[in-house]
């Protein structure tokens, strides 16, 4: 065989992987209002700088005619490419070719991938649309899915792990997005379940159907399982791309710089009337934070899930931050089990890719009830107390309201090494309340006065402007300051440019153990 004909031969195989399961397949695919795995590997990454990996492996499997049903790449794009320049692995699983099944060399290609982001220090992308184990392998199928388990939970905070659901996710399938860091979903498309409607029906006779049971709004609102939810493919992988820009390449490296016009001495007068003078009244927020970042530019994760809390990422002059915030205009900003799972988990990412903390406080405790008591508001509240404590990345906090009872000490206060906590003149720290303090604090003299509820005001009043207020905590060192609320944005990027290079860490252990 001559030079040119092992070039023609070489061409007609890769035309031959990059055909998928062919035309009518790649027709269906496209009728169904989904993208082809590498049309989406397009939209992903920069142009043209795409590397693909072993486009010509095949599976290796004989039972049920599989012999002679081979297509190059076994229904699996992967390699390595770009965004804004900076290296990420990717997966990209072709549902026009068995379905993108998951059997052992489709596996074994993914777990090359992974093993070499590991190794080369940069994220790993997985956009995941398959029909879950292939049948016809059985067990080997079930042995690669564990492969990649492994795989995702020993990567766990040495690189960034992003999935994107962009088709069916069922059974097993569902643990190797669950086990990264942040699962994107789109409506319409995306859905994931332990067990599909048949099922349920069959064992627990409820009628649902999949966009019911495991549908993106679903997940991004009721269970938390998907951080995004999207409109369509192409919103998805733009907001992938988004996403990346904020976190660093490996746990090792620091987060990207992006340099900002916003002016770093910017203050912002309507900070002023943000916090109203009634203490119960609420606000947004997200007016707050978006007069302090960079060009009030939020990335929200879990943006539908326990709105009660905010997590997101945002920039201070250029430098990528992690923001949690309490939301009064939801539940007072209380914390009850989701959001201190929410919180939880956004800032133990954060502390694993060296990003600094921001916390903006407005909390009047835990919510109390019996449904929280039995569903372990304990242990799901010690969960968010837990990851302020163990992290070590630079942490700070803005007081704005409210910081009562044990809310104020898990929200990164002073004495779990909150770095820079500063409070603005409405904060009110306190162990609880003013009127729930009067009512015990003076409940004698209540009861015996002729107007009860005068008496009670009074004690209120008496109460508040003696305790609820910031300058106790500042006179004992809890805050180290109180400021004009129109100063916060140039305080924070002062304090994070001088506590950018802190130097802390935890005992040496195996690992601790947070209270799952």
């Amino acid at each position: 065989m001559t030079l040119q004909e092992r070039l023609d031969q070489l061409h007609r195989l890769r035309a031959e992987s990059e055909a998928g399961g062919g035309p009518d397949r790649v027709r269906q695919q496209h009728t169904k209002g989904k993208l082809t795995a590498r049309e989406r590997l397009d939209l992903l990454l920069d142009p043209g700088s795409f590397v693909e990996l072993d486009r010509f492996v095949t599976h290796r499997s004989t039972d049920f005619d599989l012999a002679d049903k081979k297509v190059l790449g076994d229904g699996v794009v992967t390699g390595y490419g770009r965004i804004d320049g900076r290296l990420v692995y990717v997966f990209s699983q072709d549902f026009t070719v068995f379905g993108g099944s998951l059997a052992e060399a489709h596996a074994g290609k993914i777990c090359k991938i992974m093993d070499l982001a590991v190794r080369n220090g940069a994220p790993i992308v997985g956009l995941n649309d398959s029909g879950g184990a292939r049948i016809q392998e059985g067990v080997v199928s079930l042995g690669a899915y564990a492969d990649i388990f492994l795989r995702n939970t020993c990567t766990s905070g040495v690189v960034p792990q992003i999935s994107a659901v962009l088709g069916p996710c069922a059974g097993g399938a569902v643990y190797s997005p669950a086990i990264t860091d942040f699962v994107f979903m789109v409506r319409g498309i995306s859905y994931m379940f332990v067990t599909g409607p048949n099922v349920v029906k069959t064992v627990t006779h409820e009628d649902v159907t999949t966009e019911e049971l495991g549908g993106a709004d679903v997940h991004a609102s009721v269970s938390g399982v998907a951080h995004f939810a999207h409109d369509s493919e192409m919103e998805c992988l733009a907001e992938i791309r988004r996403l990346l820009s904020f976190v660093p390449s490996n746990n090792i490296d620091s987060p990207p710089l992006r340099p900002s016009d916003d002016p770093p001495d910017r203050r912002d007068e309507e900070l002023l009337t943000v916090v109203p003078d009634n203490p119960n009244k609420p606000y947004d927020m997200h007016e707050v934070i978006r007069r302090v970042v960079d060009d009030e530019d939020l990335l929200e994760v879990h943006r539908d899930y326990a709105p009660n809390i905010i997590v997101g990422f945002a920039r201070l002059a250029g430098q990528p931050i992690g923001v949690i915030a309490n939301q009064p205009a939801v539940l007072a900003g209380v914390l009850d089990i989701k959001s201190s799972q929410k919180g939880a988990r956004f800032i133990r990412f954060c502390d694993a890719f060296n990003i600094p903390l921001v916390t903006f406080e407005d909390v009047p405790g835990f919510l109390p009830g019996v449904d929280q008591e039995h569903g372990g508001i304990i242990k799901n509240g010690a969960k968010l107390l837990y990851a302020y404590a163990e992290a070590t990345v630079p942490k700070m906090t803005v007081i704005t309201r409210k910081a009562y009872g044990g809310a104020y000490d898990v929200m990164n206060s002073k004495h779990i090494r909150g770095d820079y906590n500063i409070a603005w003149p409405t904060a009110e720290i306190a162990v609880m309340g003013p009127k729930g303090a009067a009512e015990i604090l003076f409940k004698r003299d209540i009861a015996a006065a002729q107007d009860p509820q005068q008496r009670l005001d009074e004690h209120v009043d008496e109460y508040r402007e003696k305790f609820a207020n910031p300058y106790l905590a500042a006179a004992r060192g809890f805050l180290d300051d109180v400021i004009d609320p129109r100063e916060t944005r140039p305080r924070l990027i002062s304090a994070l440019q001088a506590i950018r290079t802190k130097r802390d860490t935890n005992p040496p252990k195996k690992h601790g153990n947070i209270p799952l």
